[in-house]
């Protein structure tokens, strides 16, 4: 029998009435030497319960492989939450969405990789299954769903409420009502929980909408909703639907994400606060999202694509009430006194800020060449490896083709003809592509932009054509999950196909070595290069690193993966946990895929995410 039970009107836990008042908090978007941190203040502000997703895609990188360590160590923070007092929701999906990339889905469920070590491209190999249904009873995807939770659940079972641990309830899917409405396989995803040993609450969550909750719904399951404002009209369709058991917003949006390019969003504290009081004095349970947003520190955004793709952007601050750094905003006193109406609140001083590292400069005064590392005729250093080139006769390969999740493909062959004429890429780009030509830059193109032709000038019949792709976040959420990366079909000058492709991953897991970089000989930088600087900390402290000068790339500061920076905004820093920093020198490396017109970069004391736009 599970912990947490249901009544005509609320929930028992252990047989006592329990309202859930929780908040989102993503282990993954969060240092995991901050996760004490977080967690505390989110009792703090009077929440009882914090509610994460679980990227699938992160968890599962291979198909025969579980990663629970470091910022996926899920166990590390379910102790945690309990040593805090905190019960805990937990949704698997497997689709999250979350903003994340690829809604959690592995890239794999769609990908027909290269053998590894072969080098060449193998024709036998070059469709992935095509027929894959993503979300649905497909026996191809409930199987991989299956072999995922055959690894995942047995290390989190000890963490059930039934074992004594925090998880009250697990989510079933996730608004799955917006996306279809194969009840048989949210049957099965009802059997695989139940028959791996989860006796805990189930529950499915979807947007109030009549026809979203009648898809998405699964009789004996709690049927949840999601909204963030029209509180009345949202819990009468949730009741409507639902006409016993608990009301829940299982999803109360407080803030909103952005995407390169876009206004920074925000939302009005005051009228946050009141929808809030509005749902605990409607008797209601709620978990806000977010509590605290985080990061999409490394490769790990997502992206939209109604009308056109767009890609989210690093920060998740989301507008909560604990900032993106940890430090308590307008909305987390705002709450707080909303929520000691109807539930107690510690008997404690709200937090204040966190300490902020003093205002630094870091002269970046060490460069290595992007394009050299994959093997044109200049020395490349040996401290980046580079997985070895595939070679492709005919036409360039996709990046899922080559097993590559995310990250950069450089795409190199030669063009028989000299002259002005016409790039097409059939099919367009996946997702932004730099175009050189004997090595200088000949323009871009964007998917967002839905861009195939571009015309360039080839210096000489031969010359080297390179053609840099940049994954900028797979799409989560809606029909395209699942569009591949890189190059997506022929291409061809004037009309004369190019073949011939020498199709080097640059998936940048890690940071590249810097000791072989060289001396940087001017100030300025007008090609794809790595920047090295090194800087000296006393006491590490959050900070937030600005670029000005700089244009679009990544940044690492010791190895840590801080995320993509772009001057088109709305974000202008990226932040930097204090426990990525270390007393002494520390390294700075960007990839910079443009130029810059400055050797330096600045750690500075004040996040900047854009102008906030209320809704």
């Amino acid at each position: 029998m599970p912990a947490l039970t249901t009544t005509p009107d609320g929930f028992r836990l252990h047989g006592t009435p329990l309202r859930i008042i929780s908040g989102a908090l993503h282990y993954f978007r969060v240092h995991p030497a901050q996760w004490p941190d977080r967690l505390h203040k989110a009792r703090l502000m009077g929440l009882n319960t914090v509610e994460t997703y679980i990227p699938w895609n992160l968890h599962q990188p291979t198909p025969d492989t579980l990663v629970l360590d470091g910022l996926l160590d899920l166990p590390r923070f379910l102790r945690l939450a309990a040593a805090e007092g905190l019960h805990v929701l937990l949704r698997p999906g497997p689709f999250i969405c979350a903003e994340w990339d690829g809604g959690g889905l592995p890239h794999w469920l769609t990908a027909a990789p290269v053998s590894p070590g072969t080098g060449t491209w193998r024709e036998q190999e070059a469709e992935a299954d095509p027929g894959i249904r993503l979300r649905s009873s497909d026996p191809r995807f409930t199987d991989a769903v299956d072999r995922y939770l055959d690894l995942l659940l047995p290390p989190l079972l000890p963490h059930m409420a039934a074992s004594g641990g925090p998880v009250i309830a697990v989510q079933v899917e996730n608004e799955y009502g917006a996306y279809g409405d194969d009840t048989a396989y949210l049957k099965h995803l009802e059997n695989s929980f139940r028959t791996r040993g989860v006796e805990e609450l189930l529950f499915t969550c979807d947007q109030a909408d009549p026809t979203h909750l009648a898809n998405g719904s699964l009789p004996g399951v709690l049927t949840t909703a999601t909204f963030g404002s029209r509180v009345d009209r949202s819990l009468a369709r949730l009741r409507e639907h639902q006409p016993q058991g608990p009301l829940m917003c299982a999803e109360f949006w407080i803030g909103w994400f952005d995407h390169w390019g876009g206004p920074h969003h925000g939302r009005d504290t005051a009228d946050a606060a009141a929808d809030l009081d509005r749902l605990l004095s409607a008797g209601a349970s709620v978990n806000i999202y977010m509590f605290h947003g985080g990061t999409n520190f490394g490769f790990t955004n997502g992206a939209n694509h109604h009308h056109t793709y767009a890609p989210t952007i690093t920060s998740y601050d989301y507008d909560a009430p604990l900032t993106e750094s940890g430090d308590p905003g307008p909305k987390y006193h705002a709450f707080r006194e909303v929520i000691a109406r109807h539930a107690p609140v510690p008997d404690e001083p709200a937090p204040g800020p966190a300490p902020k590292l003093p205002p630094t400069t870091i002269e970046l005064d060490r460069r290595a060449p992007l394009l050299a590392f994959a093997g044109r005729p200049v020395h490349a250093p040996q401290a980046v490896q580079v997985p070895q080139a595939v070679h492709a006769p005919q036409d360039p390969l996709a990046a899922d083709d080559l097993g590559l999740r995310a990250g950069y493909v450089l795409y190199r062959t030669t063009v028989p003809t000299g002259g002005t004429g016409l790039l097409h890429f059939t099919g367009g780009v996946g997702d932004r592509a730099q175009v050189f030509l004997d090595g200088a830059p000949a323009g871009v193109l964007e998917r967002e932009r839905q861009e195939e032709t571009l015309a360039v000038h080839v210096p000489r019949p031969g010359a080297v054509l390179d053609v840099l792709v940049e994954n900028m976040g797979r799409v989560n959420y809606g029909p395209r999950i699942g569009a591949r990366k890189g190059l997506l079909g022929p291409v061809a000058f004037e009309g004369t196909p190019l073949h011939g492709w020498d199709v080097h991953p640059l998936p940048l897991d890690e940071v590249p070595g810097t000791a072989s970089f060289a001396p940087a000989e001017t100030t300025t930088c007008a090609e794809p290069a790595f920047h090295h600087g090194t800087f000296a900390v006393t006491t590490p402290a959050d900070t937030f690193l600005s670029l000005p000068g700089w244009t679009k790339g990544q940044a690492w500061i010791n190895g840590f993966h801080l995320g993509r920076y772009w001057n088109r905004g709305p974000q202008r820093t990226l932040y930097v946990p204090a426990p990525v920093l270390r007393p002494g020198g520390n390294d700075l490396v960007l990839l910079e895929l443009h130029g810059t017109t400055t050797p330096r970069a600045h750690l500075v004391d004040t996040p900047d995410l854009g102008s906030p736009e209320h809704p």
